[in-house]
């Protein structure tokens, strides 16, 4: 997917983004930072990561996105000391060894580096693949206008910050963080047979429960209602069984520590 790279600037920068991206922008001093921008509604205008360089921040979105967000940014700007343009750099990225100056992508050890400078591109990785393994959604593909980053596991994927103070679409966030448990949100499912990404997931009732997104590996990226998520689901011509994220992988995730992410068989 082509990326863009807006750079921020001005004594405001940090403060302006601050009070506007998911998670804590203070924590550019160890690397990349993997945030979103939500409605005032909670819900999801686009996904990136910020990276502190050469005084400046930049910002790593889907080329599709970045008009909009630009936007966007500069609709909060008001009289703030902030500039915000737009860069020829660009992103490689890989999962081999990392070249000098590259940086690990925070959602995931196995997303492996970026690079930003004069090329674009990939190593050859199957990115898809590695989504798919991980449950990690993808911008215009399983993550859209309705999402709900909790429902697209951004806490476990490091793009959301709980104490970082208030940004837009916080209120919704946080009670949602709070509540007794999600009732829908992308997971994993096993696939038997293929469907055309969006297709629509029912139950061996007939009952909707959900669409199926990117798949790879006999497993499949889908959003479920979860009181729904039975054993014998279908997706046009596929067969589906919910897979469950195991406890050891949530108790990680809380606390903090790097992901090793394991799903089963419900």
């Amino acid at each position: 997917m082509a990326r863009r790279i807006l750079e921020i600037t001005g004594t405001e920068a940090e403060a302006f983004l601050q009070g506007l991206v998911t998670n804590d922008v203070r924590r550019l001093d160890r690397g990349l930072v993997y945030a979103a921008l939500l409605t005032p509604q909670g819900k999801y205008l686009a996904d990136f990561f910020l990276l502190r360089r050469d005084g400046a921040i930049w910002l790593d979105v889907a080329a599709d996105l970045a008009p909009a967000l630009m936007q966007r940014l500069s609709l909060y700007r008001l009289r703030a000391d902030v500039s915000i343009a737009e860069t020829d750099r660009k992103v490689r990225r890989g999962t081999g060894p990392a070249p000098a100056g590259a940086l690990p992508d925070p959602r995931h050890p196995d997303l492996g580096w970026r690079l930003y400078g004069a090329e674009a591109g990939s190593d050859g990785t199957d990115f898809d693949r590695i989504r798919v393994a991980h449950c990690i959604p993808e911008t215009g593909v399983e993550l859209t206008p309705e999402t709900y980053i909790l429902e697209a596991g951004f806490e476990r994927l490091n793009g959301v910050d709980f104490r970082k103070g208030c940004y837009v679409g916080q209120e919704v966030t946080a009670r949602m963080k709070h509540k007794a448990a999600l009732k829908k949100g992308l997971t994993l499912v096993a696939v038997h047979g293929e469907a055309p990404v969006g297709s629509a997931i029912t139950t061996a009732e007939g009952k909707t429960a959900g669409t199926l997104y990117t798949q790879a590996g006999g497993r499949g990226i889908a959003w479920l209602r979860f009181d729904r998520a039975t054993p014998g689901m279908s997706a046009g011509e596929a067969r589906l069984d919910p897979l469950c994220l195991d406890a050891g992988t949530q108790a990680s995730a809380a606390a903090g520590d790097a992901p090793t992410v394991s799903w089963r068989l419900c």
